[in-house]
């Protein structure tokens, strides 16, 4: 989908265009639980998938909507479905999609929440394989006959490793498997998954695309790549209601959003909507600042690693800059064995302590300690995290005034 405008132009303008009441500049916050109907066929014809509309909030909502629609250009995609939050859309969308017995071939470098989520699955009778992303033959030798999704984060959440994208775009192609990809870091502005023949994407709202840290959200977006005429999970009743090109997409609604109740309110809805907005303005300068604090990292003697795409000593330097606009705005350093790694944050007066990221202001936290202190010193181990890792993520703040915080942090 595209509108022939920019990226920014067009967001600016979608609920305008679109002719909400009153001539307002935004779509209104929809609260409604219910929507009646004078005639009751058209509430039939509403469940059965046969009209457009809405009988009971929890699989929609003329705000969650307006801002599905955004997404959807924002992704290039057909249809986007919006939820509670990113676990929300990741969840729903592998319970609507994937059945006891199916195999999954998954980024071993996966967000930690999502690797709990995953193992969660494994506990329900579904086949994963972990395997290390970075690579196309590793994902190609964990393939079986019986895999059906290939789910992969476009840069891993701390140590900011980046998927083999291209050719294991290629590969699902051929193999007719579905490609899911995380585009939470990247976002839909830094870059498109569909150019790497994603069939899905995922992208977790409450992060960069609302922006704020004032609403959580999620979404997942067909591309409309993807050929679900002959996927086998499909649910039998909706392959007589919609087209083939929107099984996917009604599937995950129905079974994933409808189902498992992971609703988006409209307030979030609306909150969101407006931070996407300013976006691409946001990560402009986001990645700007990030770029700056990176190489000020790599240069400092008290920072023993620096985790940057940006940086042309990062694994995947040439890829990030070969498929993505920026290098995005999260980043990883490790300390000098000389310094205490609470003491350091304590420090630090201006950056946010916290485990959000995607935030205008910058925020940090001491990984092993938190976001991945679940999966133990070994596992964290094998997915290149330290026990002195900091996760920053960098926000919009003056370039001077975060400079001068670590300094003085540092020393």
């Amino acid at each position: 989908m595209t509108t022939g405008r920019g990226f920014t132009t067009t967001l600016l303008h979608a609920d305008r265009l679109a002719k909400p009441e009153h001539g307002a500049l935004h779509k209104p916050i929809h609260t409604s639980v219910t929507f009646g109907y004078d005639d009751v066929q058209d509430l039939v014809d509403i469940f059965q998938n046969k009209k457009k509309g809405y009988a009971y909030s929890r699989q929609g909502n003329p705000t969650a909507t307006a801002l599905e629609n955004k997404v959807t250009v924002m992704e290039h995609g057909i249809g986007t479905v919006s939820f509670a939050t990113g676990m929300a859309a990741i969840t729903s969308t592998i319970l609507a999609l994937i059945k006891k017995g199916d195999h999954i071939v998954a980024s071993s470098y996966l967000f930690g929440n999502t690797r709990s989520v995953f193992q969660t699955f494994i506990e329900l009778g579904i086949d994963i394989t972990f395997v290390d992303a970075t690579s196309i033959d590793n994902v190609r030798n964990g393939l079986k006959e019986n895999t059906r999704l290939v789910f992969v984060e476009t840069v891993a959440n701390p140590a900011t490793q980046i998927a083999d994208l291209e050719n294991i775009g290629n590969l699902c192609t051929d193999k007719g498997i579905l490609y899911m990809v995380d585009n939470t870091m990247t976002t839909p502005y830094l870059f498109n998954p569909k150019n790497v023949k994603a069939s899905l994407v995922m992208n977790s709202l409450t992060k960069y695309v609302g922006g704020h840290g004032n609403a959580l959200g999620g979404s997942v977006t067909d591309t409309g790549l993807f050929n679900w005429e002959n996927y086998p999970n499909i649910f039998e009743g909706f392959k007589s209601q919609v087209k083939p090109e929107v099984f996917g997409v009604t599937q995950i609604r129905k079974k994933g959003l409808r189902d498992a109740g992971g609703t988006l309110s409209p307030e979030a809805a609306h909150y969101i909507s407006i931070g996407a907005e300013t976006l691409a303005l946001r990560m402009e300068r986001a990645c700007t600042n990030a770029m700056a604090m990176a190489t000020f990292f790599d240069d400092h003697p008290l920072i023993k690693k620096v985790h940057y795409p940006g940086l042309k000593s990062h694994p995947q330097h040439q890829l990030a800059s070969r498929l993505f606009l920026k290098y995005g705005a999260l980043m990883a350093i490790e300390l000098d064995d000389s310094l205490d790694c609470f003491e350091f944050l304590n420090k630090l007066k201006l950056v946010v302590k916290s485990s959000n990221l995607g935030d205008t202001r910058t925020l940090a936290i001491p990984v092993a300690h938190t976001i991945f202190n679940e999966l133990g010193r070994k596992k964290r181990a094998e997915m290149g995290i330290s026990e002195s890792m900091i996760r920053l993520s960098i926000g919009i703040e003056d370039l001077e005034d975060l400079m001068h915080d670590f300094k003085s942090a540092l020393g």
